[in-house]
C-alpha cells in the first residue's frame, strides 16, 4: 500500500470515528429531547397523580448480577413480609363523615298529621335534619360612659368622672377585634382579595374601601408581631423541624414590576407549630442557616432536595439532615415513560416502604422504629446497591439517569429517617402547609413590598399553627387580637415570655376547649329538647301540606 492509499485509508477511519461520535451525541439528545416532550405531554395531557399501581410480586428482577446475596437475601424476606396482608388490614373499613356535628338547633319545625283523633296511638317520631345557613351580620357597638360631676358648696366644680374607654386594637379605629380578625382570615386564610371583601362588606351593609381594609392589617400584624416571635422561638425549640420553601411575588417600585421571593417555612412536627419567615426574599441557605444558628437548634431538619440545606449544615453538627422520599419517588415517575422497567422496579420498591409506614401509623415510635429496621432498612439498603450497580448503565442525561443521581447523592441523608420512630419518611406535611400560600397568590396576586409580606408571615403563621392544632382561627383570632392591647399595654416594657407564650394556639386552646374544631358532639335527642324548653331554638308547628295547597 502507497504512502498516499494509507493517507486515504486513516482518513477514512478518522472521519468514520467522528461521524460516529456524532451519530451517538445526537442519538443522546434525541433522546433527551424525547423525555423532555414525554414530560411536557404528561403536564399538559396527562394525569397530575404520582400513585403508582400495584406492581405484580412475579415480576422478574434486574438484579442478576453483582449485588451481595446477603442483601438480596434480606430484601426479599422484607418483602415478603410486607406484602402479607395482617386482619387489621382487611378489617379497615371507612367511616362516613358526621358531617351535622356539633351544629346547634335553630329551629324545630313540627308537622302535624291531619285526622288524628283518640283512636290513635303516637308510637314515635322521626326526625329529619337540615342544615339551615343564617348570613353574618355586621352591626354598631355602642360605647356608654357616664360622666359625673362634683360641686361644692359655692357652686364650683370639683371634680369630674368619666368612665374610662377600653383598649382597642387599633387606636381611633372603627373596626373592633371581630372584624379585624375576618378582614385577615378573609384574606389569608380563604384567600379574598380586599376588592371581594368591600363587595361582601357592602351587601350587607357596610360602605368602606378597599383601601380603609389595607390600612386595618399593617397595624393588626405588628400588634401579632410578639406572638410571631415566640412562636419561632417555640418552634425551634423543637428536636425534628420540616422546612420548604415556596415564591411570593412582591412588588419592586423602582422597577415598576413584581419580583420573585421566595418565603420560608419551618414546621415543629411532634408539637405540631408552624411558622414562616421571609429575609427580604433570599432563598439562599444562610437564611435557614441563621434562623437555626439564632435559636441555637439540634436535632432531625427534614427538608426537599434544594442544595442550599446541604450547603448551610455541612459543617454544623448540630443539624442532621434528613431527605424526602416523596421527591425521590417523584424523579422515578417522570422516568416511567422513558424507562418503564427500571423506574418501575424502583417504584415498587419504594411502594413497599410506604406500606410499611401504613402499617406503622398507630405504633409507638419504640415500635415503629423496630418494624423498620426489620423490613425497611433491607429495602433501602438493596436499593442503595441497586443504583451503584444496575444505575450505572444509564446515561446522566437521561431522565433515569437523573433520577439515580438525584436519589444516591440524597441516600445516606434518606436513611437517617430508620434512625428515629417518630422521624417521617417523607416532607408532604410541610408542603401541605406551605400549599396556602400559593393559593393565595393565585388570589391576591403579589404582596405590596418586603414590609406587606413580613406582616403575612406573622398573620399566616398564627393562623397555620391554628390549623395544626384543630383550632377553630376565627375564634383564637377574635380573642387574642381583643387580649393583645392589654399585654403590650406599656410601651417601654415587653410582655414577659409566659404571657406571650399562653397566648399561642397550643396553650391558648388549654384554656378554650370549645374552640377546637374537632370536639365531639355534645348534643343529643334528649338534650334537643331541653334546649327547646329553654327556648335557645324555635319550634314552628305546621299542619300538612295538601293537594289543593300546592296547586
Amino acid at each position: 500500500m502507497t504512502v498516499q492509499e494509507q493517507k486515504m485509508v486513516d482518513d477514512l477511519v478518522r472521519t468514520n470515528h467522528e461521524l460516529a461520535t456524532k451519530i451517538q451525541e445526537q442519538a443522546t439528545q434525541l433522546q433527551e429531547l424525547l423525555a423532555q416532550i414525554a414530560y411536557l405531554r404528561r403536564q399538559l395531557f396527562g394525569r397530575k397523580s404520582e400513585k403508582l399501581r400495584v406492581i405484580d410480586p412475579n415480576q422478574l428482577s434486574l438484579f442478576d448480577e453483582p449485588i451481595a446475596q446477603e442483601v438480596v437475601a434480606a430484601q426479599q424476606e422484607a418483602t415478603e413480609k410486607i406484602e402479607k396482608e395482617t386482619p387489621a388490614e382487611r378489617k379497615q373499613q371507612r367511616k362516613n363523615r358526621k358531617m351535622m356535628e356539633g351544629l346547634p338547633v335553630l329551629e324545630r319545625i313540627v308537622l302535624k298529621v291531619e285526622g288524628i283523633d283518640d283512636t290513635y296511638k303516637k308510637i314515635g317520631t322521626e326526625i329529619t335534619r337540615m342544615v339551615k345557613i343564617i348570613p353574618a351580620k355586621l352591626g354598631v357597638v355602642e360605647y356608654l360612659r357616664y360622666k359625673y360631676i362634683k360641686v361644692n358648696e359655692d357652686g364650683l366644680t370639683v371634680d369630674v368622672r368619666i368612665a374610662p374607654m377600653p383598649r382597642f386594637p387599633i387606636n381611633k379605629c372603627i373596626a373592633d377585634a371581630t372584624l379585624l380578625a375576618e378582614t385577615i382570615l378573609n384574606k389569608y386564610e380563604y384567600h379574598l382579595p380586599l376588592y371581594r371583601q368591600v363587595q361582601q362588606y357592602r351587601h350587607l351593609g357596610f360602605r368602606v374601601t378597599e383601601s380603609t381594609l389595607a390600612g386595618w392589617i399593617k397595624p393588626t400584624a405588628e400588634l401579632l408581631r410578639p406572638l410571631y416571635e415566640t412562636l419561632v422561638d417555640e418552634v425551634f425549640r423543637s428536636h425534628y423541624i420540616q422546612c420548604d420553601e415556596t415564591t411570593v411575588p412582591v412588588v419592586d417600585k423602582t422597577a415598576h414590576k413584581a419580583r420573585k421571593e421566595y418565603l420560608w417555612l419551618a414546621r415543629a412536627v411532634k408539637e405540631r407549630l408552624r411558622c414562616f419567615y421571609y429575609d427580604d426574599g433570599s432563598r439562599a441557605g444562610a437564611v435557614i442557616a441563621t434562623l437555626t444558628k439564632q435559636h441555637h437548634y439540634k436535632g432531625y431538619l427534614q427538608c426537599d432536595g434544594f442544595g442550599g440545606y446541604e450547603t448551610a449544615f455541612r459543617n454544623n453538627g448540630n443539624v442532621q439532615l434528613v431527605n424526602c422520599m416523596a421527591h425521590i419517588r417523584r424523579h422515578f415517575e417522570q422516568a416511567l415513560q422513558e424507562n418503564r422497567q427500571a423506574a418501575e422496579y424502583v417504584l415498587g420498591e419504594i411502594q413497599k416502604l410506604y406500606r410499611v409506614e401504613s402499617r406503622c401509623a398507630s405504633l409507638t415510635d419504640d415500635e415503629r422504629q423496630h418494624q423498620r429496621d426489620e423490613l425497611s432498612r433491607p429495602i433501602m439498603v438493596h436499593l442503595k446497591a441497586w443504583m451503584e450497580t444496575e444505575g450505572l448503565k444509564y446515561s446522566e442525561g437521561s431522565l433515569i439517569g437523573k433520577a439515580i443521581t438525584y436519589a444516591y447523592s440524597r441516600w445516606d441523608n434518606m436513611m437517617r429517617y430508620l434512625d428515629e420512630g417518630y422521624l417521617l419518611i417523607d416532607n408532604n406535611l410541610a408542603e401541605n402547609a406551605i400549599r396556602p400560600i400559593a393559593l393565595g397568590r393565585k388570589n391576591y396576586l403579589f404582596c405590596g413590598n418586603h414590609e406587606a409580606a413580613g406582616w403575612m408571615t406573622i398573620i399566616c403563621s398564627l393562623i397555620g399553627t391554628c390549623k395544626e392544632q384543630n383550632i377553630n382561627p376565627r375564634l383564637y383570632l377574635n380573642d387574642v387580637i381583643d387580649r393583645m392591647p392589654y399585654v403590650c399595654a406599656n410601651p417601654l416594657k415587653k410582655p414577659s415570655r409566659h404571657q406571650l407564650l399562653q397566648l399561642l394556639p397550643h396553650k391558648w386552646i388549654l384554656s378554650h376547649p370549645e374552640a377546637r374544631i374537632d370536639a365531639p358532639a355534645s348534643e343529643t335527642h334528649e338534650e334537643l329538647t331541653t334546649c327547646a324548653k329553654q327556648n335557645t331554638c324555635t319550634t314552628i308547628t305546621k299542619k300538612p301540606i295538601t293537594a289543593d295547597a300546592q296547586e
